[in-house]
């Protein structure tokens, strides 16, 4: 519930959730909106981003903001 506050809209910064770890997308201009390429923030987005062929070494240019617990 926590994160789903953080999607980007009214002035909320988009995080999103990538195998338990929560990020800050609001430094990358792609996802000002609180959404990128159909992917919305405030969301846990771990397949999609698996999908996408992006590789681990972006994750290190993402700020952690803390971890998800299910």
């Amino acid at each position: 519930d926590e994160l789903a506050k953080h999607n980007g809209e009214n002035g909320s910064k988009p995080y999103v959730a990538i195998n338990g770890v929560v990020y800050d997308m609001s430094g990358f201009p792609s996802w000002v909106s609180g959404r990128h390429h159909g992917v919305n923030a405030g969301t846990d987005v771990t397949e999609k981003f698996v999908a996408s062929g992006h590789g681990a070494a972006i994750l290190q240019k993402m700020p952690v903001v803390g971890g998800l617990k299910k």
